[in-house]
């Protein structure tokens, strides 16, 4: 290779290393909202009733590969991340109704513009108004991008002390007026945007997830994963990146994602055995999962125990509690309330304590103890009671015995 082509294959190789992700995101969804660019969208079939009252406008420029409105429930608050053109919003704000509230959350101007013409005569015809939007970027749902905005617009910056000045009104709106507070939200909802967040950013946005989620809220997530690693020069490659291919997740990073930002009971509600699209031999599907936020909290003893059902011979649970088919395990409180709820209720069979222990006079779990719990600890050490004979049952009941 001569002296010209390494010189033209470094400046390649400089500029595919700088790429600006945020950028190209912008620019090809800023340019979608205004033509549909049918290469970014999936065929996804939603009810059908709680399309009639979105305009065309907006069906045409919405761009997803899931639908994770069927996970959400009346009366909920629910937060869409990366709403786009507000497609997903208005489906969610019929199903959640007029006590429930939803939230959608874009950076992207032209789809918030797109989103918000419609917002008012939708809630006419629904009969309530329970949509917002939002800017924001989805891994910083501190900072309000539009209060930022206004007070650049006022204050900008031309020296270093006024950017100091940015920055410390940065830190106070993130602190006084979060775009979404702490844990104020039942149901995160997200139609293949996660991707789309730079690399670098990726752990911040699992964090943020879970800061704004109610203890025992949850995720229920569409994106795109690949099946094995994107090499780096697909990753650097702005239009596939755009475009929800460069970006992917491998498929069990995506989850691990999930699992090392605190979540539990991940669950893989929808894997597109087509993929999306297949580059250099790398398939790139649509999945949706959903995942659980709570465990958090002491371990405290109140002789409870819970017996899986099956099919499998034994399982393992996300905090490694062993749990065989078929035997009485011991689990602290907070396990055992776990278990009584979704994603898990179904598995398990909850065996209570005969002798209520109240909370504030439970001692706190062991979790070196013997995984069995004897049925004598549930029962109490004084239970010996008979309750029938068999000749006594058949005498009462002569058609139990054969």
């Amino acid at each position: 290779m001569d002296q010209k082509a390494v010189l033209e294959s470094d400046k390649s190789s400089q500029r595919r290393s700088s790429i600006d992700y945020e950028a190209a995101v912008l620019q090809r969804y800023g340019n979608a909202a205004q033509e549909v660019e049918s290469c970014l969208c999936l065929p996804v079939s939603y009810d059908r009733a709680l399309l009639k009252i979105i305009p065309d406008e907006i069906i045409e420029r919405d761009y997803g590969c899931g639908d994770p409105s069927r996970y959400v429930r009346e009366g909920e608050t629910v937060l869409d991340l990366g709403s786009g053109t507000g497609k997903d919003c208005y489906i969610v704000s019929q199903i959640v109704g007029a006590n429930g509230k939803v939230i959608g959350v874009d950076f992207n101007p032209p789809m918030l513009e797109l989103a918000r013409k419609y917002q008012k005569s939708i809630g006419d015809k629904i009969g309530y108004h329970n949509v917002e939007f939002r800017r924001g970027r989805i891994q910083d749902l501190k900072t309000n991008l539009e209060l930022l905005d206004c007070y650049l617009q006022d204050n900008p910056v031309h020296s270093v002390a006024d950017l100091a000045k940015l920055e410390e009104y940065q830190n106070k709106i993130r602190h006084e007026k979060p775009l979404i507070a702490d844990e104020s939200i039942d149901v995160i909802v997200s139609n293949c945007v996660l991707n789309l967040v730079r690399p670098e950013d990726k752990k911040a946005l699992f964090a943020e997830l879970y800061r704004v989620l109610k203890r025992g809220g949850r995720v229920a997530i569409s994106d795109i994963v690949s099946d094995e690693p994107v090499p780096e020069h697909l990753a650097k490659d702005p239009d596939l990146w755009s475009a929800c291919i460069s970006g992917a997740f491998l498929e069990e990073d995506f989850l691990k994602g999930f699992e090392d930002a605190g979540f539990y009971g991940i669950h893989i509600e929808d894997f597109q055995s087509k993929p999306y699209q297949v580059v250099g031999g790398i398939e790139f599907r649509s999945i949706t999962l959903t995942a659980y936020k709570g465990k958090e909290g002491p371990c405290i003893e109140r002789n409870q125990a819970v017996i899986y059902r099956g099919p499998w011979r034994q399982v393992v649970d996300d905090d490694n509690h062993v749990l065989p088919r078929g035997v009485r395990i011991a689990v602290c409180d907070k396990t055992f309330e776990i278990y009584s709820r979704a994603p898990y209720q179904d598995q398990f069979i909850l065996v209570p304590p005969l002798e209520e222990i109240p909370p504030a006079q439970a001692a706190v779990f062991d979790c070196s103890r013997e995984q069995r719990r004897h049925p004598g600890e549930t029962k109490g050490a004084g239970y010996k009671v008979t309750s029938a004979t068999a000749s006594v049952c058949c005498a009462a009941a002569p058609t139990c015995c054969p």
